[in-house]
């Protein structure tokens, strides 16, 4: 009865020890580790996967601006019978500019000058012939790309003095209203909003002159006897951005584009950007966005693009050839021509039977072929016996009866001569059948 007091007891004190220990490990673990949310990124779908302007077409829409995106430029005509590009649009071609043909660019032209708004980028000098050639968009509007130029400018650069005078307006007047509003009175919820309002732009204006954004692009460009409206470097050192005018309407250069894709526009200052540079022609028409307005050829993609895997499989089977390839020694003797077996056991046989006296064995198998021909050409003669056969065989074949006669009869033994003369007047008679 005491033993199994104790069994209970041991029991009980193991249950307890289990139970400290996992409670002791519950509050080591709830003291070090706290539940949290993580943001896991997920890869695009959709339109978001193949169309790097998604994130600029929502952010339009949202905006109330009419937007239409597409692949490629389809300048003829829309899917109502309606020209696609209305007089006060903008077009915002995202891809390379050269790849236009001459018709589009031409049409393109005209569209501007009736007060059109087009964003286009710069290309950079590349190789394999993809420099810009007569009748291509850049060289109508005579830009130029510089080679080995970067093409990294701080966001603001290039302002007018208008600009600068207007900004040299908003300080005075910020500090002015800091001022005022520094010891504003009790219960003046108006100047209380107005210290805060100028508060808030002096310290934006703080935080841009503290870390100002840099536009990188793919290349500086120049421009030949062109005076732009708006432009960010100069003529010397090439510049990364240029508004021009063309006829009633403008063209805005940059020397690339990518700060509108999906993944840099979420930068506020990339968006403040892309606002600004949209401002013509601002909600008064439709923005196309033009992603891919014509594919380049496949050659070039390989060329440019597939490089690093074409390179090293070509190597390699250079390689592979190499060892494989034939080594030249010395000439080898002229291979003897096949052998034709079956002639020469024949004739092994003929010559075998001629020398131990069994002629007439070979005279036999040439009568029988002989009559086996007569047979399939001449029935009758086949069937007579005699004299009457070899008078209707000699008729057959125009050959005298006395030969057919001699042809027809078994040779001497050891007589060649005979044995021969026989033979060939039987292969005789039998190509005249």
């Amino acid at each position: 009865m005491s033993a199994g007091k104790n069994n209970k007891g041991l029991i009980a004190l193991a249950i307890l020890g289990a139970a400290a220990v996992i409670a002791l490990l519950a509050w080591w673990w709830y003291h070090n580790y706290k539940r949290v949310e993580r943001i896991v990124p997920m890869p695009p779908r959709g339109e978001a996967s193949y169309n790097p302007l998604y994130a600029l077409k929502l952010a339009l829409r949202n905006e109330g601006v009419k937007v239409d995106a597409r692949q490629r430029l389809q300048l003829d005509q829309s899917p109502h019978g309606q020209s696609r590009l209305g007089r006060h649009d903008t077009l915002v071609l995202y891809n390379d500019p050269r790849t236009l043909p001459t018709v589009d660019v031409d049409a393109l032209l005209e569209w501007v000058s009736d007060g059109g708004h087009l964003l286009l980028r710069m290309p950079p000098e590349e190789r394999f012939g993809s420099e810009i050639r007569p009748g291509q968009l850049l060289w109508n509007l005579k830009l130029r790309p510089m080679p080995d130029e970067s093409a990294c400018m701080p966001l603001g650069a290039g302002q007018t003095e208008d600009d600068s005078e207007a900004e040299s307006e908003d300080d005075a007047e910020t500090e002015t209203e800091t001022e005022t509003a520094a010891e504003p009175e009790a219960g003046s919820k108006a100047e209380a909003e107005a210290a805060a309002e100028a508060a808030a732009k002096a310290a934006n204006k703080a935080a841009r002159v503290a870390s100002p954004m840099l536009f990188c692009g793919s290349a500086r460009f120049t421009m030949e006897g062109v005076e732009p409206l708006l432009s960010w470097g100069d003529l010397d050192a090439g510049y990364v951005y240029a508004r021009l005018a063309h006829g009633d309407g403008t063209i805005e250069v940059l020397s690339d584009l990518d700060f509108l894709n999906n993944s840099e526009l979420e930068h506020p200052a990339k968006l403040a950007l892309a606002r600004q540079l949209l401002q013509p022609g601002w909600k008064q028409g439709t923005v196309h966005l033009i992603y891919a307005a014509s594919m380049p050829p496949l050659w070039r993609l390989l060329l440019e693009r597939a490089w690093m895997v074409w390179v090293p499989l070509l190597l390699a089977v250079f390689a592979w050839l190499w060892m494989r390839k034939q080594r030249f020694g010395p000439l080898r003797p002229t291979p003897e021509p096949g052998r034709r077996a079956l002639l020469e056991h024949v004739q092994a046989s003929g010559e075998h039977l001629w020398r131990y006296g069994r002629a007439h064995v070979l005279h036999q198998a040439m009568r029988e072929a002989f009559f086996a021909r007569l047979r399939r050409r001449d029935p009758l003669a086949a069937a007579l016996d005699g004299p009457a056969q070899a008078q209707a065989i000699a008729e057959h074949t125009g050959m005298p009866v006395s030969d057919v006669v001699h042809a027809l009869q078994t040779p001497r033994p050891s007589d060649g001569a005979d044995f021969r003369l026989r033979i060939a007047r039987l292969i005789q008679m039998r190509q005249k059948l």
